[in-house]
């Protein structure tokens, strides 16, 4: 999802050989796409800048200068989102074929993922997403971040403790995936708070981002009970008339676009554990959905 002001790269330049790789390294360190979008354009601006000659690894010195930026952004981004109105969530892109090359990403980009990556500090999220997703050794990433390699090794041992004690339990079965997807759909659309209730697990919590901006949950949503009368209370609401769910791939995983008309105003993305759904994510700030909304060509 290229900004359409950004000079077109060439065909033989290593900047747009790797594109792929230095967006998915900008939106895993970010949770943006706008935020991985203006790295990769000042990115772009410094490599036209520099040296060719002098470069001997582009691929590294691409990445290098991606994650530098990355990490200064993301810096002043934590000041940022301690005074964020209610849940923040990371920015949803779809991942269908359908959509544009760059935003395609691998299933370790789940939401659940991407929330489990901003608890890290800036730094042990960089060596995390380019050990772990990437595979880069150690000894490049010490020269990608400036630090020595046991520090770095140090670093990646942390990060990767810290993300598998957070990393939520959940089940990856694409057939019980759709099927829960679709009586959700069902028991959404009826109305049917009993229906719904049964497909969330007990200890369900549901996080609903809207940047102060739209009306949202400020705080998390706790059990079936709360968080099914909470969600068709909004549906049923005369400012949600023409709402509607639709199934889509978001970040990897089947999940739901809220649609007004044929005009996304919003995701849902789920985990599911034991048959049921556990963790809800409602992601409604306008701010993150203009992604899907030049995805879908609306």
């Amino acid at each position: 999802m290229r900004d359409d002001t950004s000079p077109e790269p060439e065909s033989d330049d290593p900047f747009a050989e790797h594109r792929r790789l230095l967006f998915g390294t900008a939106y895993r360190m970010l949770g943006t796409v706008t935020d991985a979008e203006d790295v990769l354009q000042d990115a772009w601006i410094t490599w036209h800048g520099a040296d060719r000659s002098s470069v001997r690894n582009p691929r590294a010195y691409l990445v290098r200068t991606v994650v530098n930026l990355a990490l200064n952004r993301l810096t002043s981004a934590r000041a940022t989102r301690e005074t964020y109105v209610g849940p923040w969530l990371p920015e949803p892109v779809l991942t269908e074929p359908s959509a544009a090359e760059e935003t395609v990403m691998a299933d370790d980009v789940s939401t659940a993922m991407l929330v489990v990556l901003e608890t890290l500090t800036p730094v042990e999220r960089a060596v995390f997403v380019l050990r772990e997703v990437f595979g880069f050794s150690h000894a490049e990433i010490a020269g990608f971040i400036e630090r020595p390699e046991a520090t770095v090794r140090q670093i990646a041992h942390r990060a990767r403790a810290h993300v598998q004690a957070r990393r939520p339990r959940c089940d990856s079965d694409v057939a019980e995936r759709r099927e829960i997807t679709e009586k959700f759909l069902a028991a959404a659309h009826g109305g049917d708070v009993n229906a719904l209730m049964e497909l969330l697990a007990p200890d369900v919590t549901l996080w609903n981002d809207g940047g102060g901006k739209v009306t949202a949950a400020r705080r998390p949503l706790y059990g079936p009970d709360h968080v099914a009368r909470w969600m068709l209370g909004v549906l049923a609401k005369p400012v949600s008339a023409g709402i509607r769910f639709a199934p889509a791939t978001i970040n990897g995983e089947l999940g739901l676009l809220v649609l007004f008309g044929e005009l996304p105003v919003g995701a849902l993305t789920y985990d599911i554990l034991d048959g049921r759904i556990l963790n809800v994510r409602f992601q409604v700030n306008p701010d993150k959905v203009s992604g899907l909304r030049s995805q879908t060509g609306q």
